[in-house]
């Protein structure tokens, strides 16, 4: 068994090859909790969480960091604009984040720290970098000297001589105008903290070289993120890491973007989808599925028809799973997914080439039903588990199983029941002429609830509906 991961350091696909056997260390960076979470900011945490699920079915213990960016110029900005406090527009937008992951199905990460809570780790890497000619303090700043690392840009591929950095506000005293800010001085007004250097307030990059440290130690093996972020995050993020003395990510690993119109989803374009908004209008799980099964580093763009789209894949593989319990009885997953399923997977996560297996197993799996052969309808269906297990996509895992999961997510699933218990009347009205015989009003209903969008099949143990493509 070999994985193949994309590096976007080597710009090839290479083997995977854990630091420590059995185990697997990755780092995500997560949210800047500004704004509450639209589906172009969950994308990463789906990825990765799919990531994370293949791995530890591959059988590696995985500890999973995805960190939070709770101070930063935006949350700084927002609260002089509103006058509520930073640290209240940071928890609530964190909260969302939480409820959105959860609606989504993401497994909750190992460790979620806060950048606010690690104030000390950052000071202690900015004395060692000031120590070792790596960095230096100005005007109540602290810079990190860009020329002073040698690798600097090796990630995205640039050339230091045609980087161009901007001034932030405030940055007085710099050798060097690219020299990137680790330590900002105080403002009137803004939070800040103590340190050897004056009062003041991290650096975005800062913050998760140090979290990435304490959590992890000086290697790890993916660290990942947005591809948005190569480049200035990431490069600022490996130069103070290895500058420091770590050897830092062994693999890094970048998920393409959501877009809209061909642009970036983004709060500031006016383009963004909220997930609090989305899942009133789609369950939980077809947005995952939606959001999931592209490949990670292919663009989606955005639009309802893929939505729909994404609904009627997701009903089949439903239908066949409820269908088969119905032959079948309980069934649980598979020891081992089908082969082809897992040489996709261990092939740069290849989830649009191993659904393509998930597809196949469910016409199979329906032909089996057809044919009242129970034993195929139960192999096929722990073999279908066995897969949707590892994509988060099993009808019959309680996440999606149960009435409501909570929150905005709970509004879709609660919507979805009163649509049921309409249709089911419904149902028993066209039953109801079945039974004195009137087809023709029974057919009448049927097509009513077609043209609706709704799928209805007649099966031993009464009518069935399901989404059809609307």
């Amino acid at each position: 068994m070999t994985i193949r991961l994309y590096d976007t350091g080597a710009r090839q696909i290479r083997d995977f090859l854990p630091l420590q056997p059995g185990r697997v260390s990755i780092y995500l960076c997560g949210a800047t909790v500004q704004a509450p979470p639209h589906i172009g900011h969950i994308r990463s945490g789906l990825n990765f969480d799919i990531m994370r699920r293949w791995l530890e079915y591959r059988g590696f213990q995985v500890t999973f960091v995805r960190n939070v960016t709770d101070i930063d110029d935006k949350i700084i900005a927002k609260a002089a604009d509103t006058g509520e406090p930073w640290w209240a527009i940071g928890y609530r937008n964190e909260c969302a984040f939480n409820a959105a992951y959860d609606a989504l199905g993401c497994l909750r990460p190992t460790y979620e720290p806060r950048a606010t809570g690690h104030i000390p780790e950052m000071i202690e890497m900015m004395r060692g970098l000031i120590e070792r000619g790596h960095a230096y303090a100005a005007d109540g700043n602290v810079y990190f000297d860009v020329r002073s690392f040698e690798g600097y840009l090796a990630l995205s591929n640039q050339r230091l001589d045609n980087l161009l950095q901007p001034a932030g506000e405030g940055e007085t005293g710099k050798r060097d105008p690219r020299d990137f800010a680790m330590w900002k001085a105080a403002k009137p007004g803004e939070p800040s903290w103590e340190t050897p250097w004056g009062r003041g307030r991290p650096g975005w990059h800062l913050e998760c070289s140090a979290m990435a440290h304490k959590y992890l130690g000086s290697a790890f093996d993916i660290h990942g993120g947005g591809v948005d972020l190569v480049f200035p995050h990431h490069e600022n993020e490996i130069a103070q890491a290895r500058a420091y003395g770590d050897d830092f990510a062994a693999f890094w690993a970048h998920n393409a973007w959501v877009t809209m119109s061909g642009e970036k989803m983004s709060k500031s374009l006016g383009n963004s989808v909220l997930v609090s908004e989305m899942v009133k209008r789609w369950r939980p799980v077809v947005l995952r599925y939606y959001l999931a099964t592209p490949h990670y580093r292919s663009t989606i763009e955005y639009a309802e028809e893929s939505l729909r789209e994404a609904e009627a894949a997701f009903g089949r593989i439903e239908g066949f799973v409820q269908r088969a319990v119905e032959l079948a009885g309980p069934v649980g997953p598979a020891p081992e997914v089908p082969a082809a399923f897992a040489e996709a997977m261990d092939d740069d996560l290849g989830v649009p080439q191993a659904l393509a297996i998930v597809h196949t197993t469910v016409r199979h799996g329906n032909t089996a039903l057809t044919d009242g052969d129970k034993d195929t309808v139960a192999a096929r269906l722990a073999e279908l588990r066995a897969m949707l297990g590892v994509l988060g996509l099993d009808p019959l895992d309680e996440q999606w199983s149960q009435a409501g999961t909570g929150g905005a997510a709970e509004s879709a699933a609660d919507l979805h029941g009163v649509v049921d218990s309409l249709v089911h009347l419904v149902l028993e009205q066209r039953q109801a002429a079945r039974a004195r015989k009137d087809y023709a009003t029974a057919d009448a209903i049927r097509d009513r609830l077609q043209e609706s969008g709704l799928t209805i099949e007649d099966t031993p143990s009464g009518p069935r509906w399901n989404l059809g493509t609307r």
